[in-house]
């Protein structure tokens, strides 16, 4: 791969390569390796077999357990895209085998209820509610036939499991709208609760009148969550952002719980145990509270950093209790909540924005992860993701964009500058401190070597940061003249990189990090850096090199030098709004953008391109796989990998099951990251592996 010293190039003439029309067949099957854990939206057990339990996550996927939750494997997607938020999934406990799903969209007002018949197998959309953001859903525990939909618009209702709905909510005016919450009267199913985004209401006639039900509940309360007790439904539990209010005359009058501080007064969830009434479980966004005393008195039993979205309180152990969590996906106790552990083997729910491998050992991959806070960072798996070590201590919860390894170093590009982790020094000054408390203070013996790499890649090291920008300028203080020398002096300008770091890469030896602050290089391994903006560029977010040369991208422009010091801007189409990505083959560049793949050829110096046929547009990755002698591309919306072996003359596609966001080839696979799903890999059958290996070989 070689890249002109004057950079980017292709050639003007526009050709039409046409893609295969038949899906290429492949025995190889993509896997999600992780690191385990993320967003968890809702929980619910099987009532025909409580071992079974069902997730439901906010980019449409449902996730399955038949160990009560000890395992997961991902079940199905629902809809045909990821913006699907899945809040609630509901058993037909009298119908074996009928399941339904609330769903509602992120980006528009849009959503669905959906309907299994056979387990979960196959889903449909129920017409009458469908593109309607669906917020609440409930069934009636004396009627399965009978469900209550709450949506942005209204309440709706069947009697007919779905067939058809009735909207039971005024049509126009009233503020029965913007449905958060729905519990249905245990004895009578025309008792109906709903719950607002300001304060809550009832019917007592399926609908046919209804009455604000906000008597002593503080006003502009959104409800999140109505519980009745099935023993005794007078007793009714609301939730809101302004606290937990319990009532003991069937909503008619309110009373505001006290012993949750006000910071914790978010409460998403409320779940009663089924054996025992008088315990219930608040789910906050400062962690977990318990009541065993009917709401008397409250303790929080999990730490406050945990957001909890969904109880599930198992009927015939109470003391098995599973949460549903952001970022740290699903918790579980089995000593009614005196401590939780993480269960989320199979389970992967994470926004990977870069993932890189061990050039020094296959064996070893990175994954940086973004919007997980103190959950996400740095994660290292050293045996090809089948376990994952989180290392983000001196991360703060700061997102992380970009990894590279050099060296013994590792680079992160964060949300706030960048990050090194040294884990030679930091493995052993690790190793040093157990030897030296442990009254044995003395050098380290090559035995020793595999305990430094462990402490290295666990809680032991830490990142530290390296953004001081140090600009040196040289100032002519006097003037060269016939008769005397000029005389000039070097003067540094200091500045803290503090932006976005989106992008890293070493070239000859150096660090180059791109970031809305500029193009910045380190020649010191960042002890200081150099740079900023270049050509009235400043904000880059891709840096790319190869052997003789560098190119910096920004959304819509794209730089290029020979030697890091002297740059040049090649002449893109002016449609070019994004660009994702850039790949180099031997005789060109490519550009994978929101408008599509562009083309140039080395020898044309970036002044004419040339846009590929593709059936997809919005792309987000493009890469040559050197080992096969092909180029792959992935679009933000498909879940295809389309490829090409003869430098984009024709092209074939291939389904992956993912939403793929960046490939790159690794230890004879395919690696990727993806929108939701974290790390994924292509395995081969061993036969095709081998066949790989020798063909790496012998090239």
């Amino acid at each position: 791969m070689r890249l002109c010293s004057q950079a980017i190039t292709i050639l003007l003439l526009y050709v039409a390569y046409g893609i295969a029309q038949t899906t290429a067949t492949s025995s190889a099957s993509w896997i999600s390796v992780g690191p385990e854990g993320g967003d968890v939206r809702t929980l619910s057990v099987d009532p025909a077999n409580p071992s079974r339990l069902l997730l439901g996550t906010s980019a449409g996927q449902i996730y399955e357990s038949q160990d009560g939750g000890k395992s997961w494997q991902r079940s199905v997607r629902i809809g045909k895209g990821s913006d699907f938020v899945i809040d609630h999934i509901i058993f037909d406990a009298k119908q074996p085998g009928i399941i339904y799903v609330a769903a509602w969209t992120i980006e528009s007002e849009g959503g669905s209820v959906f309907k299994s018949m056979d387990n979960g197998q196959t889903w449909r959309v129920l017409p009458a509610l469908e593109g309607k953001s669906v917020r609440a859903l409930a069934i009636a525990p004396g009627d399965s036939k009978t469900l209550v939909a709450g949506t942005l618009e209204g309440v709706y209702r069947t009697r007919n499991g779905g067939q058809t709905w009735d909207r039971i909510s005024p049509e126009t005016g009233g503020e029965i709208k913007n449905i958060e919450s729905i519990a249905i009267d245990p004895i009578d199913s025309n008792v109906i609760y709903v719950g607002t985004w300001h304060l809550p209401w009832k019917t007592a006639d399926g609908g046919k009148s209804w009455h604000n039900i906000k008597s002593g509940i503080i006003d502009d309360s959104d409800v999140f969550s109505i519980i009745i007790d099935p023993r005794r439904p007078d007793i009714v539990y609301a939730s809101a952002c302004s606290g937990i209010y319990k009532s003991e005359s069937a909503g008619e009058l309110f009373h505001k719980i006290q012993g949750i501080p006000f910071s914790a007064r978010r409460t998403r969830v409320l779940k009663q145990d089924p054996g025992n009434s008088n315990v219930v479980y608040a789910g906050t966004t400062e962690g977990l509270w318990k009541t065993s005393d009917a709401g008397a008195t409250w303790g929080r039993i999990t730490p406050a950093n945990v957001i909890v979205n969904d109880v599930v309180v198992d009927a015939a152990n109470s003391a098995h209790v599973l949460l549903a969590t952001d970022r740290a996906g699903i918790l579980v106790s089995n000593n009614a909540g005196v401590s939780f552990e993480p269960s989320n083997a199979g389970f992967a729910h994470r926004q990977v924005a870069s993932v890189v491998e061990d050039l020094e050992d296959q064996n070893t991959l990175y994954a940086g992860v973004i919007n997980d806070k103190e959950y996400g960072g740095v994660f290292v798996s050293h045996d090809e993701g089948a376990h994952w070590k989180q290392i983000s201590a001196g991360l703060d919860g700061r997102d992380v964009f970009a990894l590279r390894k050099s060296g013994t170093s590792l680079l992160a590009g964060t949300s706030s500058g960048v990050f090194l982790l040294n884990t030679d020094r930091d493995g052993a000054r690790c190793l040093t401190a157990k030897v030296a408390h442990s009254g044995r203070s003395r050098a380290i013996p090559a035995s020793h070597s595999a305990d430094v790499a462990c402490c290295a890649s666990s809680d032991c090291a830490s990142w530290r940061p390296i953004n001081r920008i140090a600009n040196v300028r040289v100032i002519t203080v006097r003037k060269a003249t016939t008769t005397r020398k000029g005389i000039t002096r070097k003067v540094v300008k200091t500045a803290v990189l503090t932006a976005r770091v989106t992008d890293i890469d070493v070239h000859d030896g150096k660090w180059i990090v791109a970031s809305p602050q500029g193009l910045f290089t380190s020649s010191n391994m960042g002890q200081t850096w150099e740079g900023g903006p270049m050509l009235g560029h400043s904000d880059f977010t891709l840096v790319r090199s190869t052997s003789n040369a560098i190119a910096g991208l920004g959304r819509n422009f794209l730089l290029t030098s020979a030697d890091g010091q002297v740059w040049r801007e090649a002449k893109l189409p002016k449609i070019i709004s994004s660009i994702r990505e850039i790949s180099f083959t031997k005789d060109a560049i490519w550009l994978a953008c929101r408008e599509g793949l562009y083309r140039s050829r080395k020898e044309d110096d970036g002044e004419t391109w040339e846009r590929m046929q593709l059936p997809v547009v919005n792309l987000t990755s493009v890469f040559y796989d050197r080992q096969k002698g092909r180029l792959l591309v992935t679009a933000m919306n498909s879940t295809e990998i389309f490829f090409s072996e003869d430098n984009g003359q024709s092209w074939q596609h291939r389904e992956s099951g993912w939403l793929l966001r960046s490939i790159s080839e690794h230890a004879g696979h395919l690696l990727a990251s993806t929108a939701f799903d974290g790390v994924v890999v292509e395995k081969q059958p061993a036969a095709e592996r081998a066949d790989a290996s020798e063909a790496g070989q012998n090239r």
